[in-house]
């Protein structure tokens, strides 16, 4: 029982993580990207293109992003599984959504401002640190996201370099469908948009590296095991200079373990000698799978 209610908290959680990096997405996209026509991918971007391609009153741009994002849906169900297909089903849904509610609330016919660099800028930060929320948590709002993640999972490639394969054909159309000011305006919104994916990703990530060399090592690996409940690994060193022999403490944890951790250990040995490093890839028991 209480495994199962444990399982319900941590989905319950997921998908509000889910809503709120959809919301943010939501309102770069509407607010920021669609007044000023900046394509920088995306099956919106592709969607405005072929809206343009073939006028039609049946097949508008909306009805265009829902066909092709149902396709590619379908492809992420066969290349990727069923979670992935799930969550990212909700995530296209209230996309959706949320971009009909605000175009009913504040509709928009011009940009925002007179500044379309200051307005490229949330164009791109809001979708992408939206995008890597929903990449964290093993999910995406469809569409050529689900692209990238194909090709992340099958290729070694970074999920910034992915995005940029899947969506520099839609991104390089616009210049010709928008003009040569909102084409490079594209171009540099999409190379923008990789770099953030990646640097958001990499901080979601983030996990702190100790190396400890202390003469007191046992309240150090007691506050390790019995207050941040991580592990560690200790190893017998000796001091070159001091000709002395301490032990190193090895251990990995998440930001605010670290400085609770940091703190800890300046209390109990001020003369202890400690390494920070910063690291996205730990792969092990409680870290990422092999």
């Amino acid at each position: 029982m209480k495994i199962t209610k444990a399982r319900e908290v941590s989905t319950i959680e997921r998908y509000l993580l889910f809503s709120v990096g959809i919301l943010i997405t939501a309102i770069g996209t509407y607010f920021f990207k669609f007044p000023n026509n900046f394509s920088t991918g995306g099956v919106s971007g592709l969607s405005l293109i072929l809206g343009r391609l073939i006028p039609s009153e049946v097949f508008t741009p909306s009805v265009l992003m829902f066909i092709i994002n149902t396709a590619l849906l379908g492809v992420g169900f066969i290349f990727i599984g069923k979670e992935f297909a799930f969550s990212t089903v909700y995530c296209s849904m209230l996309l959706s959504v949320l971009m009909t509610v605000l175009e009913r609330l504040f509709p928009i016919a011009a940009p925002l401002t007179t500044q379309p660099f200051l307005e490229l800028c949330f164009a791109v930060l809001l979708p992408a640190f939206g995008s890597a929320i929903l990449f964290h948590l093993g999910g995406s709002s469809g569409g050529t996201d689900i692209i990238a993640m194909i090709l992340r999972k099958y290729t070694s490639m970074n999920i910034g370099s992915a995005l940029m394969v899947a969506d520099s054909l839609i991104t390089v159309s616009a210049l010709v469908f928008f003009g040569v000011e909102a084409g490079l305006y594209s171009i540099l919104g999409l190379l923008m948009k990789s770099t953030l994916v990646d640097y958001v990703g990499d901080s979601f990530r983030m996990k702190k590296c100790f190396q400890i060399i202390t003469d007191h090592p046992k309240p150090i690996v007691d506050f390790i095991v019995g207050t941040l409940h991580r592990s560690a690994t200790l190893e017998d060193v000796h001091g070159a200079y001091t000709n002395s022999q301490k032990t190193m403490i090895v251990t990995v944890m998440n930001r605010s373990q670290a400085i609770a951790l940091r703190r800890h250990v300046h209390t109990i040995d001020p003369h202890a000698f400690m390494i920070i490093t910063a690291s996205t890839e730990i792969v092990g028991k409680g870290f990422l799978k092999n």
